[in-house]
């Protein structure tokens, strides 16, 4: 059996007249969608669930927002970009009909309980690290130092890389490179003066 939240009734009963009605109307079709549904607070605002997060509802000052948390997978890429599935929601007129919206409340909630994940996003290739030619001859000059670069992850390595090319004037690059080398060479990522010490 489902589960209100009292938390929820304040929600409403502190939001804007215009919203109260919104908020009421969604909530009563979610529990019409699905008997089981729970209703928690989650990143302040009603939320919705049943084997993971279903949907969630916000008030604004002048609009309201309702979206679904696998809004991909049940408006066919409909959805809109900002917060909420739906757009800026003035009023009760601006949501679907009463049968389009129990249809996606019912898919959310089949989605969840089937375990289906919401497609990552493709990752970009990662582009080579392309270390400058004055900072491979002075980490070839430093042995000490080159060991740690070497040993530094991908990220860290290209921060030295960046500090180091991001020199507007010959004179700063070189004093970068000392100073590269030098901590470097004690072991340390470019970083270190801000790492939480033991």
């Amino acid at each position: 059996m489902g589960k209100k939240d009292p938390r929820v009734d304040a929600y409403i009963a502190k939001s804007a007249d215009f919203a109260q009605p919104i908020l009421k109307h969604i909530r009563k079709l979610m529990h019409r969608a699905d008997p089981d549904i729970e209703e928690t607070l989650k990143w302040g605002m009603p939320s919705f669930n049943h084997g993971g997060i279903v949907c969630n509802m916000a008030a604004f000052n002048e609009h309201c927002a309702f979206g679904f948390w696998k809004s991909k997978l049940i408006l066919d890429g409909k959805a809109q970009e900002a917060m909420g599935s739906f757009g800026r929601i003035e009023s009760l007129k601006d949501l679907p009909s009463d049968a389009r919206l129990l249809g996606y409340m019912k898919k959310a909630v089949k989605l969840n309980l089937e375990a289906v994940k919401i497609p990552g996003r493709t990752k970009r290739k990662a582009t080579p690290l392309q270390v400058p030619a004055d900072l491979r001859r002075a980490l070839k000059a430093t042995p000490k130092a080159a060991v740690t670069f070497k040993a530094l992850s991908a990220s860290h390595r290209n921060e030295y890389v960046k500090w180091i090319s991001g020199a507007k004037q010959a004179d700063t690059r070189d004093k970068r490179l000392v100073t590269a080398l030098q901590w470097l060479a004690e072991g340390k990522n470019l970083n270190w003066r801000y790492e939480k010490r033991a």
